[in-house]
This record gives C-alpha cells, sequence and structure tokens, in this order.
C-alpha cells in the first residue's frame, strides 16, 4: 500500500508504542522488492531504541550503504541511532529536529485541518528562522521541505511549524476488536497514537492507517473507554510475534509498567545507590525541590529531562519523597519511579498516564511547578546547547517546550566531559582526573535554550554540577555554590573559557549531599505539607 516518495508516520516513544514488526516487515519488502522508496518517516519522538525498531533498520542502510530506502527525516530523537546520525551528518537525506511537545501538538493540529504549530517555543534558538529553523544539515537548510515560520501578532513574536501531511501511519496498541477499535491495555503510555492516526484521516487527502497488535478480540468486547483510537479510523490491522512488540528496550512486560499493579513502597524495598559525583548532581537538586515544596505547603509536579535528571528520581524514592514532588516524564507518565537510558519513558507504579501532547500541555502552559533538565553546553549569556555537537546529534527532545514553559528550571550535568575520575571521601569531593572537554564555554555551538528568553520570562534557572551551582542573572550566569573539597581556580575557573559573576565568596554545598548516609529529607517534606 505505501508507494514510493511517501510521507510516512511511525509511533514511538523509545520503544515505546514504536511497531517494530511493521517497521522490520516494510524494509523486507523494500529490500525484496526495491519499493518502497525514498520515503520521508515522521515520528513523535523515535521509534526504536538501540539495536531495536528503526535503529536496527539504520543500521543495516548504513551497512549497505543504501541511500535509496530513507528521502528525509523529522524526528525529536536521534539518540539512541548512531547509523542515523551518521546520515544525518554525511548529508545522506534532509533532516529535521522538533521538540516532542511541537511534535506531538502538530498532529494534532494537523488532524484538526490547521496547517502547523502556533507557539513562542524555539524563539531564539536552532529553532528560529532567523537561525537553523531546526534543520539539521546542509541538505535540510537548502531544501527546507520542514519550514518554521517568524509570525509577529499584535507585536508579539510567534513561530508557527509546518511539514508535509503524511499519507501513511505505522502505530501500535496492544489489542484490537474485529471492527479495528484499539485499546493500549499493555503499553506503558499512550503515547501520540490516536493524534498520529486523526492526521492521516484528516482532509485534504485521507490517508491510510496500518497498525500493529498482540492480539484480536471479539466486537464489543472491549470497554468503551478503554478504546484509544475508533475502529473507523483504522484501515490494517497486523498481529505482531511477541518478540517485536515489547513494552520497553529491555522487557517484555510488567504490570507495574503498564499501571495494572501499583506496588507497595517500604523500606525493605528501597535500595540505597551508591555514593558517586552523579548522584551528588541529583541530590543538589532534590534539594532544590524540597525548597519548593516548603515554600508552596503543597505537592508539587515536576518534570525530569534524560540523562543525570532522570537520577532524580532514584534519590526522591531513596528519600521516600516521590508521592510530594511528584516526578512526571514526557510520555505521560506521573508519579511512581522513573526509569532511564533505553528504558527512558516508562515507569514502575504511575498513578497516573496521559497522552503526550496532554502532558506537553503541564509543561509548555507552566502547570507544572519545576524541571530538571540536561545540558551539554552553557555560555557566558545563560544559552543552553543540549542536543547537538558536530559529533553527535541527539535532538532536543522534550527539551525546548519544558525549557519555555517551566516556571524554575534546575540544569544538571557533569562540569566537564570526557574521561574522568572523581571521588567522594569523608564529606568532600577528590578530582583525581578532569575531564578534557570544557561545558562551560564562551559561546555554545548551538542554542537549545535562550538565555535571553530565560532572563525575559524572570525564571529561577539554575546550573547545577558536582563542584558548583551557578544561577542565571541578567547579565550572565551568577556562581552561588562550591562543593566541601574544590578549589576555585583551579577546578572550577581554571575549567571555563569565561569567568562567571561572582559577587561574594560561594558558598558552600550542603554537606548532606556528600554523606553516604541519607539526607532525611521525609520529615521535612512532611512538616512543610503540614504547615
Amino acid at each position: 500500500m505505501i508507494s514510493d516518495y511517501s510521507v510516512v508516520a511511525i509511533s514511538g516513544f523509545n520503544m515505546i508504542t514504536a511497531p517494530e514488526y511493521l517497521i522490520e516487515r516494510l524494509y523486507k519488502l523494500y529490500l525484496k522488492t526495491g519499493h518502497p522508496r525514498k520515503l520521508f518517516i515522521i515520528s513523535d519522538t523515535f521509534p526504536g531504541a538501540p539495536g531495536r525498531g528503526l535503529d536496527r533498520i539504520a543500521k543495516l542502510i548504513y551497512e549497505r550503504k543504501d541511500e535509496d530506502f530513507i528521502d528525509g527525516t523529522l524526528f525529536p530523537f536521534y539518540g539512541w541511532s548512531e547509523s542515523l546520525q551518521k546520515m544525518v551528518r554525511e548529508e545522506w537525506f534532509d533532516a529535521y529536529a522538533w521538540s516532542i511537545g511541537i511534535m506531538a501538538y502538530w498532529f494534532r493540529e494537523v488532524g484538526s485541518g490547521r496547517p502547523g504549530v502556533l507557539t513562542k517555543v524555539g524563539l531564539y534558538t536552532t529553532a528560529d528562522p532567523r537561525l537553523d529553523g531546526t534543520a539539521l544539515n546542509e541538505k535540510a537548510m537548502k531544501m527546507r521541505r520542514v519550514k518554521v515560520h517568524l509570525i509577529n501578532i499584535d507585536s508579539q513574536e510567534y513561530l508557527l511549524y509546518t511539514a508535509p501531511k503524511p499519507q501513511f501511519g505505522l502505530i501500535r496498541a496492544t489489542t484490537a476488536d474485529e471492527m479495528g477499535n484499539l485499546s493500549l491495555e499493555d503499553e506503558a503510555a499512550y503515547g501520540t497514537v490516536l493524534n498520529i492516526a486523526q492526521t492521516i484521516k484528516a482532509m485534504p487527502n485521507k490517508g491510510i492507517n496500518i497498525v500493529q497488535v498482540l492480539r484480536i478480540a471479539r466486537y464489543g468486547s472491549l470497554n468503551p473507554k478503554d478504546v484509544e483510537v475508533p475502529g473507523p479510523l483504522i484501515d490494517y490491522v497486523v498481529v505482531s510475534p511477541r518478540e517485536y512488540h515489547w513494552q520497553s528496550s529491555s522487557f517484555d512486560y510488567d504490570p507495574m509498567v503498564s499501571g495494572k499493579i501499583i506496588p507497595p513502597l517500604s523500606r525493605e524495598h528501597i535500595i540505597q545507590s551508591e555514593l558517586n559525583h552523579r548522584k551528588i548532581i541529583a541530590r543538589r537538586v532534590l534539594l532544590e525541590l524540597l525548597e519548593l515544596l516548603k515554600k508552596s505547603g503543597r505537592q508539587i509536579i515536576v518534570n525530569l529531562g534524560v540523562g543525570i535528571p532522570a537520577t532524580v528520581a532514584d534519590v526522591a524514592v531513596e528519600e521516600e519523597v516521590q508521592d510530594l514532588i511528584v516526578l512526571t516524564v514526557e510520555s505521560g507518565t506521573w508519579g511512581g519511579k522513573p526509569l532511564y537510558g533505553a528504558d527512558f519513558g516508562a515507569s514502575i507504579g504511575p498513578f497516573a498516564i496521559v497522552s503526550v501532547p496532554d502532558q506537553f500541555t503541564m509543561y509548555e502552559g507552566g502547570i507544572i511547578d519545576a524541571a530538571s533538565l540536561g545540558f551539554m553546553q552553557v555560555d557566558r549569556y545563560g544559552n543552553v546547547n543540549s542536543f547537538i555537537m558536530p559529533s553527535r546529534i541527539p535532538g532536543p527532545g522534550g527539551f525546548p517546550a519544558i525549557a519555555v514553559g517551566s516556571p524554575q528550571i534546575f540544569f544538571a550535568g557533569e562540569f566537564t566531559a570526557g574521561d574522568k575520575k572523581i571521588e567522594v571521601n569523608n564529606g568532600k569531593i577528590s578530582i583525581l582526573k578532569d575531564g578534557e572537554i570544557i561545558k562551560f564555554v564562551n559561546q555554545v555551538y548551538k542554542i537549545g535554550c535562550s538565555g535571553k528568553i530565560l532572563t525575559k520570562s524572570n525564571k529561577n534557572a539554575l546550573f547545577v554540577t558536582e563542584r558548583a551551582v551557578f544561577q542565571k542573572v541578567e547579565d550572565g550566569i551568577e556562581l552561588k555554590e562550591i562543593a566541601p573539597g574544590i578549589d576555585l581556580e583551579k577546578d572550577i575557573l581554571g575549567k571555563m573559557e569565561f569567568k562567571p559573576i561572582i559577587r561574594k565568596e560561594p558558598d558552600i554545598m550542603d554537606p548532606r549531599i556528600f554523606n553516604s548516609k541519607r539526607m532525611g529529607l521525609k520529615e521535612e517534606a512532611l512538616e512543610a505539607i503540614k504547615r
């Protein structure tokens, strides 16, 4: 059914809702017949994980040096596929990257008959058409198949994101009944499955939806409230072998991930992780969240990004405050223990799961209280590069929309990059070997979050590392704290391309962070709620 030069939308937040079997069959058909070829592929995040889904296909394509299957891509995330990143850098095709939130909204907007997404997300960043306009390579800069338009409304600047409407949708659910009604009861999240199906069926050219499921049910046996996608939107149903329908990257099925069971939490089940410099960063972020809880006097809602920010969840569980500091993930999960790595997006024991566009309403609208996001580079102006370097193109993920919307942002990351050896002993940090890559630079390679926007929106933005804490101020970034055992000149200023603002002697970071025992935050958090 899929013809050459088609635009194909594929669902997938990593392996969550990724139709791995359909992706495999599509590529095998191409290898057998030479068709379909020259496909422009769009995904709500990335349909795969290292060695699985689209990454496996990308590896085969790169090994074969076959440039005919993929003609272009629009993804929020490329990080799981080194082969796909190589193809982008080597200009095999035009490639673009939008935030997950923009991508999810785009499916909803195009499904509603509108031209695209109108938003302030991306202003003064690499998404802005005055810079890269979301293009990842020179071929994309020239072709501009995907466009971002700068629009002025009542003297306010906005961006309008537009892209080709897909004719085919490859999506995934758990069960389809005989009418094609779809339920996602075993999936880790809802993703953007419904919105992709709507986009395909929207005017002016109605396309074809093909869904991968685990099982077929009798018509009428699904509870109407469990139906995520109504059957009349679906054209073809394909039953997948179990091995192509895992819940997440590293496991087949866990009822605690699909929301069927919320496990009890007791002290016996809490495993205290090793104290290292990454945990120190996570602990410092959690202390900031605790202060926010104290000010609010209620539960707070928090987003955790990939990388070190995701490990804040481990520390929150260890300190038994995860029910007061409610952790959410871009995939749509609320509460529980978010997983990380290639399993990012799945959570153990969430108490609620919503769709991705609904989740990003929480983020972009500032409904959440705070977010912790990672960073690759920070410059003297407070600009943050979160997703692209000359040798790596992970993609923006959910970062841009969350950074714009969240009232408080705690950027979290290691102070330097590269091979390093850092020990934590006797309440102090010892840097035995430092990373050779400087992350605090004069000017970031690409802007993922604009320091200008952070200042203009008057956000509380901190940069938390294992050895220092900085705050975004109007005229740059200010050094606020250093870790015990750290030499200011040698370990901080000597490892930065610019000198931060230092108005007074920096405070010493909370000593509890550097102690192997739990910090004892539960009592403080409960006391704050009682007040």
